[in-house]
């Protein structure tokens, strides 16, 4: 067996994401055979303490505690960026000049000016970059874009998805700082709609092309909580709540809402999509089922089927258990950092790009453009 190219991974941030990178970087050469095996080399986080148990905990090499240090190392060959979302243009801007590969979390920037100096940065350096949307990595989705692209469904009509949590519901819940700088629009740009509209978006440009126009609302259900970082009441600026009507380039019409105040609902995100032959609807918390419905079988039978997707010819799943054997949410970060490195070896892109990613902030921008004015509003072309 060929020995394999590590690829020395610089991880800045350690929170939530940056446990299920790590995860994935640490597991994916046991299921998939790549050229290029990562490796955990340094972590970066501010806090010296917190930041050295993650690394005991996961296996990483070293620590830092400012992320120009991690992309002055000569000995990181990939920066992956697990940061609040203020900060992505930075490092990832700094991380291209040093002619790092670049992998950032989503979304890709606070609005689209700065995802496009990201954008330029990334090109004019010729970096390898991926930006973590990883539902589109999930077997199920994966599966509905091949159905999709081999016409199983024929022209689309309606594209619709929700994306429902409950956990800001309390209006003794603070904002800002590490577990919750999501509540501070100066950390997060936007709420949900950069936060959990963002996946629901990306995944729909994927599955069903460009979306041209829309028409959106938004609302903040508590006006003021007090700030962690200052000890004050303050405004809170991001969106509680986020529905918005679209017009894909296809003609078809697209529905969309995210909420964090949809009691009941942890993490609900779900899609159905309507053509002239078939309909297909997915749902994260039976991640591994795509519900299928074919106008064309015999009316006595005709009705929604549910597949299982586990079998070995169906996306990335001859890789893992044996067929009737599902698998989860954090594989689908696995499924990323294989890819990437599959791309890595090959030479080709790996989507979503920052370009891609762009696309996405686009239709953010022009939502939150129409909450505000309350008008139809055309996404910008990039």
């Amino acid at each position: 067996m060929a020995q394999k190219k590590p690829l020395n991974i610089g991880l800045i941030g350690y929170g939530f994401m940056g446990r299920t990178h790590s995860n994935a970087y640490k597991r994916v050469n046991d299921f998939f055979d790549l050229e290029y095996r990562p490796v955990l080399k340094a972590v970066c986080g501010r806090d010296p303490a917190g930041v050295q148990a993650f690394a005991d905990n996961w296996g990483y090499e070293s620590v830092e505690t400012d992320w120009r240090k991690v992309i002055e190392r000569k000995d990181i060959d990939a920066v992956d960026i697990c940061t609040p979302n203020n900060t992505h243009a930075e490092i990832a801007i700094a991380a291209a000049k040093a002619g790092k590969t670049i992998l950032c979390e989503k979304p890709l920037a606070m609005d689209l000016v700065q995802g496009q100096a990201m954008v330029d940065a990334v090109e004019k350096a010729g970096v390898a970059n991926t930006v973590w949307y990883n539902y589109r990595r999930v077997p199920a989705v994966s599966l509905a874009k091949k159905l999709i692209d081999e016409g199983r469904l024929g022209r689309i009509f309606h594209y619709r998805a929700e994306f429902l949590q409950d956990w800001t519901i309390s209006s003794d819940l603070p904002q800002g700082g590490a577990g919750l700088w999501r509540l501070d629009a100066a950390a997060a740009g936007s709420g949900v709609t950069g936060d959990l509209l963002a996946h629901c978006i990306d995944t729909a440009l994927w599955l069903n092309g460009t979306i041209n126009t829309v028409s959106a609302m938004t609302e903040t259900f508590i006006k003021e909580r007090k700030h962690n970082l200052t000890g004050k009441v303050e405004p809170v600026g991001i969106d509680d709540a986020c529905a918005f009507l679209c017009r894909f380039d296809n003609g078809s019409l697209g529905l969309f809402e995210s909420t964090r105040y949809a009691r009941g609902h942890k993490a609900l995100y779900t899609f159905e999509i309507n053509g002239e032959k078939a309909s297909i609807k997915w749902d994260l918390h039976d991640l591994h089922r795509l519900e299928f419905f074919d106008h064309a079988d015999d009316s006595l039978i005709r009705g929604w089927h549910s597949v299982h997707v586990t079998d070995g010819d169906m996306p990335y799943m001859k890789n893992w258990w044996v067929p009737g054997l599902q698998i989860g949410y954090e594989h689908t970060f696995v499924h990323q950092v294989a890819d990437f490195l599959a791309d890595l070896a090959a030479g080709r892109s790996t989507a979503p790009t920052f370009r891609d990613a762009l696309v996405t902030q686009a239709v953010c921008d022009a939502v939150l453009d129409s909450a505000e004015h309350k008008k139809w509003e055309t996404v910008v072309p990039v």
